[in-house]
């Protein structure tokens, strides 16, 4: 039996199948977990973006923003991240900062307002909520976001659940929850006295 070299191949495979198979599935949990990352960091910035633009009225005039413009962009990040189902394993946070009441001229901000979308478990403020003021800016330290004088500044924070494809954490670990944060100026002068809602729009409130 010790000279018997029959099947020898096919015992060789039996034994490098499992890695080659663990590898391969690892791989590409990896890839995807890469690729959904990049993903929310780009609704995190998209976000920013169009916050930053939206209202209604002339280049002559202040633009005044309503509920619904802000409803519209957190509707347009859920079409944007598709098959994610971002509202259904995460959340957006929308804030709204402006110069600090007093003193003026200092840096720091308030933060005027915040409306959110998705799962209530992941917080909406981790750095300020609606009413703070005289913040030294907002974000992680070392990172934070101020604005610029007579203007306001859309500070947007995106949590999503990662959802593995083959067993992730038994392959990779808990991979656990992607964060991403995004800014970005008013493009524009804007009425910044209140948000109208002359539609009477449901709130996307935090």
């Amino acid at each position: 039996m010790r000279t018997d070299k029959s099947a020898v191949a096919l015992l060789e495979f039996a034994y490098g199948m499992p890695v080659f198979l663990l590898m391969m599935l690892s791989g590409s949990e990896l890839a995807n977990y890469v690729t959904t990352k990049m993903r929310i960091s780009q609704v995190a910035l998209h976000v920013a973006d169009h916050a930053s633009r939206m209202g209604t009225g002339s280049l002559l005039s202040a633009k005044t923003i309503s509920e619904t413009n802000i409803n519209d962009v957190l509707t347009g990040a859920g079409l944007q991240a598709g098959e994610l189902d971002l509202y259904e394993h995460g959340r957006v946070v929308l804030s709204n900062i402006e110069p600090a009441s007093a003193p003026t001229g200092n840096g720091r901000v308030k933060v005027t307002w915040q409306r959110c979308r998705g799962l209530t478990s992941f917080p909406s403020d981790t750095y300020g909520k609606t009413g703070n003021d005289n913040l030294p800016g907002m974000g992680p330290p070392g990172r934070t976001v101020g604005v610029p004088a007579g203007s306001a500044t859309h500070f947007v924070e995106v949590f999503y659940e990662y959802q593995p494809l083959i067993a992730g954490k038994f392959l990779m670990g808990d991979l656990g929850t992607i964060r991403e944060i995004a800014s970005m100026t008013v493009r524009e002068r804007r009425d910044l006295t209140k948000i109208y809602n002359t539609e009477n729009a449901t709130k996307s409130t935090c």
